[in-house]
């Protein structure tokens, strides 16, 4: 699978540009500020249906327009699959596959994989916990359609019964079995989130110890992540009614997947709290890479790569190593951002591989290659 074209109006910094790509190394390259991670931002849209950088998605609309949209052709095999989005300003997203208009954007979800790797991906280890959680559906859900439902349904529960716990902080008339419904719901669907997650990481982390191995160039260090959940799948009802009063104070549900973490370690020790600053950068590569090795393998299809300001990442050594490492059939499309437009072409000359560039101002885009 590759994405042959895009097209973006009013998308962020861009008014009106339309592009076409090569099926393996695109690079946008230019000075920083002029828009190259917006276009990798138009791809992720047209993906997952919304902006990993922004939340809101109005905020992704030009400033002195109403209204984008975004427009890309994805050749599956023999099939060509044409998408479309728009926003206008205080209105419906609309989210199109072949002209037919999607009623749950769900259902879009996983249809055209793709993995993004950022410098902002630092958060998975420094953030909070919502941050790596994030991490996990996010990769489950392109992979696995009951399991977003799953969590759709989940999170409209949660939000019922914290709407609920509020209100009885205020009424004392309420009764508690009034939470029994939703302690029901979340019960239902938690308990085959926590499965499914568990799962995961059970099939994750061997593919990411051997992509770290492979990034830290074959160094002796140990590398692991588990799952910590704040309560188990067949405890979760009881453990829901014992933090009944604490969640009353807190006026909002305490323990569930919604509340669960990542743990990271580097050599039995905190990777937070005790690895470098480039030890943590080449773990949070190797986390995505994986990433990308695991919806590949359950997709049986070769996700779309984003690789935004890779030489920020990684020092040149290692980037020739990733780059040598992804020009095999193994990975499928990649795009990359660079402020060197000659040192990435030179690296991608070295190496033979196929690539068009994107010389990208303030005034405009200008592809070779």
């Amino acid at each position: 699978m590759y994405l042959t074209k895009l097209s973006v109006i009013n998308f962020k910094n861009y008014e009106d540009y339309q592009l076409q790509f090569c099926k393996k190394f695109n690079c946008f390259v230019g000075s920083n500020g002029v828009g190259k991670t917006n276009l990798l931002d138009a791809i992720h849209y047209l993906s997952i249906c919304k902006s990993y950088f922004n939340a809101i998605d109005s905020q992704n609309i030009k400033w002195n327009s109403g209204f984008f949209v975004i427009q890309g052709a994805f050749q599956n095999q023999n099939e060509l699959h044409e998408i479309y989005c728009s926003l206008k300003r205080n209105a419906k997203k609309q989210f199109k596959l072949n002209k037919v208009e999607y009623t749950k954007l769900s259902d879009h979800i996983g249809k055209f994989p793709v993995v993004i790797i950022t410098p902002s991906d630092s958060e998975i280890i420094d953030s909070g916990s919502d941050i790596r959680r994030k991490l996990i559906d996010s990769i489950i859900s392109q992979c696995n359609k009951n399991y977003l439902t799953q969590l759709i349904n989940y999170n409209q529960g949660l939000n019922q019964r914290n709407a609920l716990l509020k209100l009885m902080a205020e009424n004392s008339k309420i009764k508690l079995s009034d939470l029994d419904i939703w302690n029901e719901q979340l019960v239902h669907f938690g308990s085959q989130i926590i499965e499914t997650r568990l799962k995961f990481i059970e099939n994750f982390k061997p593919l990411f110890v051997k992509t770290h191995q492979y990034i830290s160039n074959n160094e002796l260090q140990q590398v692991d992540l588990n799952y910590q959940n704040t309560t188990t799948h067949d405890t979760f009802l009881e453990a829901l009614k014992q933090s009944t009063q604490k969640d009353l104070a807190l006026q909002y549900t305490s323990i569930g997947p919604h509340k669960d973490d990542l743990e990271f370690s580097l050599n039995q020790q905190s990777i937070k709290k005790y690895a470098s600053q480039g030890q943590q950068k080449t773990f949070t590569l190797s986390l995505k890479l994986a990433q990308y090795e695991y919806v590949k393998m359950k997709t049986n299809c070769n996700p779309i790569l984003l690789l935004d300001d890779l030489f920020d990442k990684l020092d040149e050594t290692r980037i020739d190593q990733l780059i040598t490492y992804l020009n095999n059939e193994a990975f499928g499309q990649i795009f990359i951002t660079d402020t060197h437009a000659q040192r990435l072409e030179n690296l991608l000359l070295s190496i033979e591989a196929e690539h068009k560039l994107f010389n990208i101002t303030n005034e405009s885009i200008y592809a070779h290659g």
